[in-house]
This record gives C-alpha cells, structure tokens and sequence, in this order.
C-alpha cells in the first residue's frame, strides 16, 4: 500500500520559508493526484494545495501567491514551497493522494517570532 513520509517543518520567523518534502511509496506515484493538507489544533484539517498527475496545480485562497506545489515523479516526492510565511500557517503538514485513505505522519511547521 501507499505510504508517504513528510519531513521539512520547523520553527521560522514570520516572513520566512521552509520547503516540505512528502516522499511516497509503494504505489504508482505518476499516476496520483497529490495534495497537502494542514491541521492546526482545535481545527479541522484543511486542503492547501493540490497538484494532478498532469501538473496542474490549485491552492486555498490563504496561500496564494506564497506557496508551491510541486512534484518530481523520478523522485516518487511532492514538495511544498512556504515563503512569506505567517503565524497563522503554523499546523501539522501532511501529504496525501486524491483519493486515498493513508496519511503520513506529518511535519510541524510553526510560524513565530
């Protein structure tokens, strides 16, 4: 079965940049529509970014104009490019296909002076 493993968060300042990697396996991954999500506590998770097997790409208004999806099929690896970074993006990061039912274990990113 799939499974997908998301690492690049940390601790940066507002205004700031991190780079998310969501490395993916055991499936066809070429194949696969492939969003990031993000859950903050005491929120529900909520879709930010979504890109398909054709490379086309969709962001939720929030993070337009700041961050990038990406994916590189030879690496089996989505990436997500955060810059211009605010408080309020702090939350779990996580990867999954669209559709699919298994989440990685997600990557904390906190936005904070």
């Amino acid at each position: 079965q799939v499974q997908f493993v998301e690492s690049g968060g940390g601790l940066v300042q507002p205004g700031g940049s991190l780079r998310l990697s969501c490395a993916a396996s055991g499936g066809i991954f070429s194949i696969y529509d492939m969003g990031w999500y993000r859950q903050a506590p005491g929120k529900q998770r909520e879709l930010v970014a979504i890109i398909t097997n054709g490379g086309v790409t969709n962001y939720a208004d929030s993070v337009k104009g700041r961050f990038t999806i990406s994916r590189d099929n030879t690496n089996n690896t989505v990436y997500l490019q955060m810059n211009s970074l605010k408080p309020e993006d702090t939350a779990v990061y996580y990867c999954k296909n669209v559709p699919g039912l298994y989440w990685g274990q997600g990557t904390q990113v906190t936005v904070s002076s």
